[in-house]
This record gives structure tokens, sequence and C-alpha cells, in this order.
């Protein structure tokens, strides 16, 4: 059984690449291997034109165990994602991409969540109530990532987070899944809610 995640990370990224929610070489996306060390994309890599060369593996405690080429370094979010596998062991895979939309509704409030619209599509992010009063954590945006990973594993740890997505400020969204399939489930669901709160203000 062929473990190797990368092609299914190759294709995702080109779907978010053709949708505007990776440009350039914005955004990063990681899946885990069965020994808990994981690949992510490579720093400075265009997400629209990614090959297997173009990942690094990163063991669960940080450290590049593997890079598919000499001179590739891993991606400035490397430890966001090292905090959402340690914060959620079921999680197979973490995506976090940079579209207008979720830079657009982070503004939207200056509290540490942002209160989502009670519709039929939050059942994909694990949601099954009526009228449900949902909300999205929001972190502030750091220069240091470290600093942003730190204070995403000190809230979410106390205060489980809703639903599997977070926002960074100006910064993009992330989520988590237990495949890369679901990762992408729950991506494509946030962004549909997002443009949904943009275009309802």
């Amino acid at each position: 059984m062929n473990t190797d995640p990368r092609n299914t990370i190759i294709n995702a990224a080109s779907q978010f690449y053709q949708l505007g929610w990776m440009v350039g070489t914005a955004g990063n996306l990681s899946a885990k291997m069965p020994d808990n060390s994981f690949w992510i994309t490579a720093s400075g890599k265009n997400k629209g034109q990614l090959s297997e060369q173009d990942f690094v593996r990163i063991a669960a405690h940080g450290e590049m165990i593997e890079s598919a080429h000499p001179e590739n370094r891993p991606s400035a979010e490397t430890s966001i994602h090292q905090a959402i596998y340690s914060l959620f062991p079921d999680a197979k895979a973490c995506y976090h991409v940079h579209s207008i939309e979720a830079n657009l509704v982070s503004n939207f409030t200056q509290a540490e969540s942002l209160d989502l619209p009670p519709l039929e599509m939050l059942k994909g992010l694990g949601i099954w109530v009526e009228n449900p009063q949902v909300s999205i954590s929001l972190f502030e945006n750091h220069l240091s990532v470290p600093k942003i990973a730190a204070e995403i594993e000190t809230r979410l740890q106390n205060a489980p987070p809703e639903i599997p997505a977070l926002l960074i400020r100006n910064h993009g969204v992330t989520v988590w899944g237990n495949s890369p399939t679901a990762a992408q489930n729950h991506l494509e669901i946030v962004e549909y809610i997002f443009r949904y709160l943009v275009a309802a203000r």
C-alpha cells in the first residue's frame, strides 16, 4: 500500500491555485505519515506547479528528516502544522491557504472568534444541530510564525474548537481532517461560508 501523500497534495494545491487561494507561493499543505512525521510543501514553491521534489518531511517534534531536494527549506508555517498534529492526533492532513474572503472576514470582528451563519453547509464540518450557533477561532497574525503556533496550541488545548478550522487575521485559514480528502472538503466548506459572509455584508 502506497502511503506517500505527495501526489494527493499536489492535486489539491493545483485546484486551490486555480481558485485563487494559493497565488504565487502562498499557503502550505501537509499530510501525515504512519510514523507521525509529515510531508509539507517546501518554502517558496509555486503551488500551481508542484512536483514530488517540492516537499520536505518533518518529524513529529519538528526536525526536518527528509528533503526531496537539497535546497528545499521547510515552509514558514511548519510550526502551525506541527501544533495541529500535536493537538489533534486523529488529524492526517492540514491545509493552509490565503484566500481573499478569509482575510476579509478575519476583520469582521476584533474578538477571538468569528460567528458563522447557521448554514446547512456546517454539517460538512461535523455540526448536526438545528439552528447552530457556531464560531471559528480567530488568532492575531505575528511576524514570528512560531508565536502564532504557540497561541494556537495554548488556546485550543484549553478550549477545543467547534469545527476543524481556524483563522489568522489577514493571514488566511487553516483546516485539518482525518484524511487529505476530509481536509479538502473542510477547506471548500469554510471558504463557501466565508464567501457567503462577504456577500451578505
